[in-house]
């Protein structure tokens, strides 16, 4: 069954929603809690869809895993922590790329590793080389097999150098919960150093582990025999508040995002500010809203934190939709990102693809045919359409689209959008969007 979703139109978003633990933590610090001899408890858990895989992948290790049912608090205890069969591993295959960084962690608990084919968002190549690179470093040995990857370290893991050639935010989370147990020191440079990367420090640091962080974009990690749990309240999910902020400007509306945290999406609000959205911040969280007139067009080049998430990236565009004048994009983490444009232009949004580089430094993707900067110009109205969702960001940014285009439009796939928004049909009523949501079966 798949989620549809018939949206009128022409209604500003206004109200308040919460956003809660971040997607891209809370799901690597579930599987930290493997690391450890004791049970971990983690706060500020957001009902995705990644929490659910996550679960269900540590209960097949023989995690315990218990969710309070009034605050949402899980308790994770790995006292029992086993082998899991092959095929029911399998059955996560494709849900989502979260398996491969249990990769270490149960090395370290049960001497092996089985990782199922995996799936994901659709907007670039994101393979999975890093990770294996990164754990035969470690002195791993990675196997294939039908319908995934056997990982196993007949001598234990052992800590080492390596470099990053680009700031991986996965493959530095996998470099973290690898090396917190091997034995020496791993010393990675050229990490990511993302909000929610220093959060899962954070975390493991708690759990007895020895990092520190150098301003060279160096992680430094020396590794213990034994881990204990942790306590911890995660990070506000900057990328859902960055959404809902997005979705006030396109459909000229007034969203107080509670959680929303200043200090994470420092870039972002500099970029709200330059397009000409207005906002308050408070220590609660941040007021987003659209202040009147035309909005204003601006050149943007994503990147790897502190730099403009690319995560911002597509939601904004809709927005730049809006502005009045000539807008560039250039994306320079994932290479397909900009597919997601053909439902914008289709609902009459000015969007053209190039494939050079229309930013100020040349980036990887450059001379490769990757079709990976946009001129964007407006103000266009929007027309309402059908949309199948493609991705998680690019599915919620066709939403916001679909919410301030005149006529009604269809969107199909939304569950896609739930691996990363909580109950998000729930906050788009409470902010007064008007639609109807049904559900069908999807022919194979």
């Amino acid at each position: 069954m798949s989620g549809v979703l018939t949206v009128r139109g022409g209604v500003p978003l206004k109200g308040r929603v919460q956003v809660r633990g971040a997607k891209n933590l809370v799901p690597k610090a579930m599987v930290a809690a493997l690391l450890g001899n004791e049970p971990s408890v983690l706060r500020n858990v957001p009902e995705i869809k990644d929490v659910e895989v996550v679960t269900s992948l540590l209960q097949l290790h023989g995690v315990t895993v218990v969710k309070d049912p009034q605050t949402g608090d899980l308790t994770m205890d790995p006292a029992n922590a086993k082998t899991a069969s092959s095929a029911e591993i399998n059955t996560h295959a494709g849900d989502s790329r979260i398996p491969i960084l249990l990769c270490g962690p149960l090395i370290h608990s049960i001497g092996h590793a089985f990782i199922p084919d995996l799936g994901g968002c659709k907007i670039g190549d994101r393979p999975i080389d890093y990770h294996l690179d990164v754990l035969r470093k470690f002195g791993a040995v990675v196997d294939k097999e039908a319908g995934g990857i056997r990982i196993s370290a007949p001598g234990g893991l052992k800590g080492t150098k390596i470099h990053l050639p680009y700031p991986s935010v996965g493959a530095t989370e996998q470099v973290l919960l690898s090396a917190t147990r091997a034995d020496g020191i791993t010393e990675l440079t050229g990490a990511a150093t993302e909000p929610e990367i220093v959060d899962l420090i954070a975390v493991l640091q708690k759990m007895g582990a020895i990092i520190s962080v150098q301003t060279d974009r160096t992680i430094r990690i020396e590794g213990v025999r034994e881990l204990g749990g942790y306590v911890h309240t995660a990070l506000p999910d900057r990328n859902e508040a960055a959404s809902w902020a997005c979705a006030a400007l396109v459909t000229r509306g007034d969203i107080y995002v509670q959680g929303a945290c200043q200090r994470d999406m420092m870039t972002f609000v500099n970029t709200f500010r330059k397009i000409g959205g207005g906002m308050d911040i408070n220590d609660d969280g941040i007021r987003f809203y659209h202040p009147g007139g035309d909005l204003k067009p601006l050149v943007l080049e994503t990147d790897v934190h502190p730099g403009f998430m690319t995560d911002w990236q597509q939601p904004l565009v809709v927005a730049l939709t809006q502005a009045g004048g000539v807008s560039i994009v250039h994306e320079t983490v994932y290479e397909n990102r900009f597919g997601f444009t053909d439902a914008l232009v289709r609902m009459g949004a000015g969007i053209q693809l190039h494939r050079e580089c229309l930013g100020s430094v040349p980036c990887r993707f450059g001379q490769r045919n990757f079709t990976h900067s946009a001129v964007i110009s407006g103000p266009t109205p929007l027309k309402g359409t059908h949309i199948d969702v493609p991705d998680l960001r690019g599915g919620f940014s066709h939403m916001i689209a679909a919410l301030a285009a005149e006529g009604t439009s269809t969107v199909t796939g939304i569950d896609v959008i739930s691996r990363g928004y909580e109950r998000f049909t729930s906050k788009l009523d409470g902010l007064g969007a008007d639609f109807d949501i049904a559900k069908h079966k999807v022919m194979v």
